[in-house]
């Protein structure tokens, strides 16, 4: 009865737990949004939004860390629309972190629009727009041919970021199931369902990696899925690091299927039977009497039988020795795939990142490939010793993986206030949740390991059940009801030994590992999002960057005409609890046509009267051209007022966005749709 009540309270905590994991991971995928850009636009010359009184030879991006250039990344267009560079931009005197592009002679005085798309050092599409004006700034109109295949499609990311979370689940099942054979089960290499693991890891690996190489240049370019099979867009990507990279995973893909095959024929054959030797073939015993000689003759058989097995699992120790070298190498160069083409890859401490990247990514497989092969397993009735070798291995992994997962926190965030105000650190808060989860979840498995080693019966392997051969009858008999027996009989022995010795102790052991392996599942998924997403040190960087450039270009004058003002109102919430978390910002702009608009920045609180913030930050984007989004520099005006200058380049269906922080933790970022021309 105790042990009853024990199984539905656990059944109880691990629903809970599922519970909580689902809601978070939904809210935090349903609030996720898209990825912002790795590298930095740190300079430009001209600077943005600066009148200059000459035209330019080249228009000159200088960015945060390197970036890939395609044929199309800078594009420069006059004031009607017209493309005015020479093409093929390239990097500024050698140096990869530049773009630079030449401009044609006799450019005219008015507003020009530089369109720049580009990759990151690490691997991310990065892309943005800016102003100069030659003389004195003009109106602005680009055709949408001018700007054709600049915006994202949707379907070519969501495949994307498919293909890289099903990577990551193939390495971690490939991987942790051959560990786990290697080190825990090495019988269980004979066995189907294993087998089938490794195939299925293997498999998936080998075609995700070749759909994520295909999808990479529709991806970086904003093009349509039907561009996956252009050869001349793959060998761009082929061109660049996530590209090598890739290539490199299918090639050690290639030397994983050999190692596969090795480890399934080598180490699932059985061993070598010991025949003891028949008691005829012994010596006459000594100078003792037929007692000590019988005696001293066992020790010496047992002696002799014990050296005869440990010569017969030689080969099997030697041949693990091997397999688990060649396999520590595989694993070790195919995580290397993604490190080296990653946030690791990049940033400070490049030198101490990249094996604790690798170390980080091994453990992960580890211990999550390693749950499938143990749910396996403990179907085909392992013994507590088995379990017992995955428990120690799955304790290693966690400390390593607390380790390096620190080291990564702390390299990727930079400041506790990026632990909530960024992408990033909002989704390494959820992965830590799930971890601490899982090891909530493993806690429990261990107190059923713990109730399983103490019961000596239970603890023991199950071997399969052998039922009899059915009585063979006629294949076409019509008699429904022996029809009906046979049937059952069949259906009896596919599932002989599924149930067999499954006692409550094994049981509630199954259960709480199975949670452990869905939640899992989750830890995976927000992995993916968490590379697709820039570490809170760079995002940091990038607010502080684009108001760096903004001020170092100074805004363009604007002119304002009366009568031609849009007020646009923007109600906020940031959530908090002091009085300036929810209000409304009030946008106006003036002439509210394309080019110079002076810009006003209104914060009043639900009681209509100014308030003040530690931070707000106002940006334009047009969506329909990929363009911005383009920030504003503001001049403070008083409480809860600002002032400043956006340059509008191009007519169409504007959108700003007001982002408001209302104390350390609490922000909010309202936008509104508006339309210029």
């Amino acid at each position: 009865m105790q042990s009853a009540g024990l199984e539905k309270a656990t059944h109880r905590r691990s629903a809970g737990v599922l519970a909580v994991l689902g809601a978070l991971l939904a809210l935090m995928l349903a609030s996720a949004g898209p990825a912002s850009a790795h590298a930095i636009l740190d300079s430009t010359d001209p600077a943005q939004n600066s009148v200059i009184g000459t035209a330019p030879q080249a228009v000159t991006l200088t960015f945060s860390e390197s970036v890939s250039l395609s044929g199309d990344s800078v594009r420069v267009l006059d004031p009607n629309g017209k493309a005015v560079d020479t093409g093929n931009p390239a990097h500024a005197d050698g140096k990869g972190n530049t773009a630079r592009v030449g401009l044609q002679s006799g450019l005219a005085n008015g507003t020009y629009t530089v369109a720049w798309r580009a990759v990151s050092d690490d691997s991310h599409p990065v892309g943005g727009a800016f102003t100069f004006s030659i003389g004195a700034p003009s109106d602005t109109s680009v055709s949408a041919t001018a700007f054709q295949g600049a915006e994202a499609d949707g379907l070519v990311a969501a495949l994307y970021g498919t293909g890289r979370a099903v990577a990551y689940t193939a390495f971690a099942l490939l991987v942790g199931v051959a560990a786990f054979v290697l080190i825990c089960w090495p019988a269980g290499t004979a066995r189907r369902r294993v087998q089938r693991l490794l195939m299925t890891g293997w498999t998936a690996l080998l075609v995700s990696s070749v759909a994520v190489l295909m999808l990479r240049g529709p991806y970086e370019r904003g093009s349509g899925v039907g561009q996956a099979f252009d050869l001349s867009l793959m060998r761009s990507t082929l061109d660049e690091r996530i590209g090598t990279a890739l290539a490199a995973r299918l090639l050690l893909l290639a030397a994983a299927g050999v190692f596969l095959s090795l480890l399934v024929g080598q180490l699932g054959q059985p061993p070598r039977p010991v025949v003891p030797k028949p008691r005829d073939e012994e010596g006459p015993g000594g100078s003792g009497g037929p007692a000590d000689s019988e005696d001293d003759a066992e020790a010496e058989a047992a002696e002799l039988r014990e050296l005869e097995r440990r010569a017969a699992e030689r080969p099997q120790r030697e041949v693990r020795l091997g397999l688990g070298v060649a396999g520590l190498v595989l694993a070790v160069a195919l995580s290397a795939t993604w490190v080296g083409a990653d946030h690791a890859s990049v940033g400070i401490q490049v030198w101490l990142a990249l094996p604790l990247g690798i170390l980080h990514l091994i453990a992960m497989a580890l211990w999550l490939g390693g749950l499938a092969a143990l749910l396996v397993a403990l179907r085909e009735g392992v013994g507590v010793e088995v379990v017992d070798r995955f428990s120690k291995l799955a304790f290693g992994s966690v400390a390593v993986l607390a380790a390096t997962g620190l080291y990564q926190s702390w390299r990727g965030l930079g400041s506790w206030s990026a632990l909530t105000g960024t992408e990033y650190g909002r989704l390494l808060l959820v992965k830590s949740g799930c971890v601490v989860a899982m090891v909530g979840v493993a806690w429990i498995s261990r107190s059923w390991l713990a109730r399983l080693r103490s019961a000596p019966a239970e603890a023991l392997e199950v071997a399969p059940a052998e039922l009899p051969e059915p009585v063979a009858v006629a294949t076409h008999s019509e008699d429904p009801v022996r029809q009906a027996q046979l049937e059952r009989q069949r259906t009896a022995r596919e599932s002989a030994g599924r149930d067999r010795g499954l006692t409550p102790t094994r049981a509630g052991l199954r259960r709480s590992v199975l949670v452990e392996a869905l939640v899992a599942v989750a830890v995976l998924v927000v992995t993916t999002m968490l590379t697709n997403s820039p570490p809170g040190r760079v995002a940091d960087e990038i607010r502080a960057g684009a108001a760096g450039a903004a001020a170092a270009g100074g805004p363009a004058a604007a002119q304002t005409e009366p009568g031609r003002t849009v007020e646009l109102k923007l109600p906020y919430d940031t959530k908090g609890r002091t009085p300036n978390a929810k209000g409304t910002a009030t946008v106006t702009l003036n002439p509210a046509r394309t080019g110079a608009n002076e810009v006003t920045l209104a914060l009043d609180g639900t009681d209509g009267q100014p308030v003040e913030v530690p931070e707000v930050q106002l940006a334009f984007t047009l969506p329909d051209r990929d363009l911005g989004p383009l920030p504003v520099e503001l001049t403070p005006e008083g409480a809860g007022r600002w002032i400043g200058t956006a340059q509008l380049p191009l007519a169409g269906n504007w959108v700003v966005s007001v982002q408001v922080r209302s104390s350390d933790i609490d922000q909010a970022t309202p936008t509104q749709q508006f339309k210029i021309g």
